[in-house]
């Protein structure tokens, strides 16, 4: 059992970091109550983010729908939704609907913009909010355009991240005052708040506007990826002077043309030559040659090899769940381990045992199929 069981949390189910946030929770021990709409429903067999949950599908556009959710509300810790400001309160169950039936709840919105500012209401996605939070303009190569970088940054740590991370706050203070609260997480607070080293280094005079230049974004000979003779790549990241000197070693480079290594006006010749050398081995002979070591080396692997790396299994990082090749729960606990119990459900899957487990009694759920608020 996950250090979150016992807990009980209803997602309001939406796309990208709404069911991340699910996926953080449930993988932790919490019950998570996926609550699908009736029509429309988003999780798919092998969605790995819906993992974990049970599903239930309501009509909500029904009243008897969106009461059945304030009755689940009233044993629940927390609820979370990821729509635009506003639209819950049009269904009957924003903050006030919700916390009027359970005042300890937590309740939880996840929107790009936030739930206030001027551009609160507009439509956007994970490479919008990175871009208006400073992020997405530092990354990038030098001379180049910026590089949207999947859509880790805004959508899962600035933002699914960040809500699961707000929602244990609220609850850890709930368990305190009694009392609960609306957490917002908005991504482009979120992407901002990963950021936080870059504003220190620009602080101090230590970072460059011109992506592909600094240190830590692909400027420097030793921090970045290169082209092996295999059409494969590797990565290093040896920063520190000890690290850089086994890296000459290893790489068998001229320490009279590598030993200052923090000229930054030395790095584009470096790096080219750099690349020169790391061409005359496959990836699999620098491996053998570089990994384990404290060059700080990798080599860089596709999401369809990376479950075969040998560390990766024997830390069992990737689990095959309903034959679906996924990542396991993280982080890892001593005592309360976390676990997956299974793939996502068809949606609507548990919904008669989910209303039987939270008090409705069999007249309710007849009357709710009867009106065709449920499946059935």
């Amino acid at each position: 059992m996950g250090p979150l069981a016992g807990f009980k949390i209803i997602e309001l189910a939406g796309i990208g970091p709404g069911p991340f946030c699910g996926m953080m929770l449930s993988d932790m021990g919490a019950e998570v109550i996926r609550v699908e709409r009736l029509s429309g429903a988003t999780n798919a067999p092998k969605d790995v983010l819906a993992r974990n949950r049970k599903s239930v599908a309501l009509d909500l556009k029904q009243p008897a729908g969106v009461e059945a959710v304030l009755k689940l509300v009233e044993s629940a810790d927390a609820l979370f939704e990821g729509f635009r400001p506003g639209v819950t309160e049009r269904l009957g169950l924003g903050p006030e609907d919700c916390l009027a039936r359970n005042p300890k709840l937590v309740y939880g919105r996840m929107t790009g913009w936030g739930q206030d500012g001027p551009m609160a209401q507009a439509a956007g996605h994970d490479i919008n909010y990175i871009g208006l939070a400073g992020a997405l303009h530092a990354i990038g190569r030098r001379g180049e355009g910026p590089v949207p970088p999947l859509n880790l940054v805004g959508d899962f740590g600035g933002g699914g991240m960040l809500l699961a991370y707000g929602l244990v706050c609220g609850l850890l203070e709930a368990q305190r005052s009694g009392h609960g609260q609306v957490v917002d997480a908005a991504m482009v607070d979120g992407a901002a708040a990963l950021m936080a080293m870059f504003f220190s280094f620009a602080a101090s005079g230590g970072f460059s506007d011109q992506r592909g230049t600094n240190m830590l974004d692909g400027g420097a000979h030793f921090y970045d990826t290169y082209e092996t003779k295999d059409g494969k790549h590797i990565c290093i990241g040896s920063i520190e002077p000890q690290f850089y000197a086994l890296l000459m070693e290893k790489a068998e480079l001229d320490p009279a043309k590598y030993g200052n290594q923090m000229d930054p006006s030395l790095w584009p010749e470096l790096k080219a030559d750099l690349q020169q050398v790391f061409l005359g081995k496959t990836q699999s002979e620098w491996c053998d040659i570089m990994e384990g070591t404290d060059v700080c080396f990798a080599p860089v692997l596709s999401i369809f090899e990376a479950p075969d790396h040998p560390h990766n299994m024997a830390r069992n990082s990737f689990l095959e769940i309903d034959g679906v090749m996924q990542q396991a729960p993280a982080p890892r606990f001593s005592r309360t381990q976390p676990e997956i119990s299974h793939g996502a459900r068809i949606p609507g899957e548990d919904t008669l045992a989910v209303l039987k487990d939270y008090g409705f009694s069999s007249d309710e759920i007849d009357g709710l199929r009867a009106d065709g608020v449920i499946a059935g």
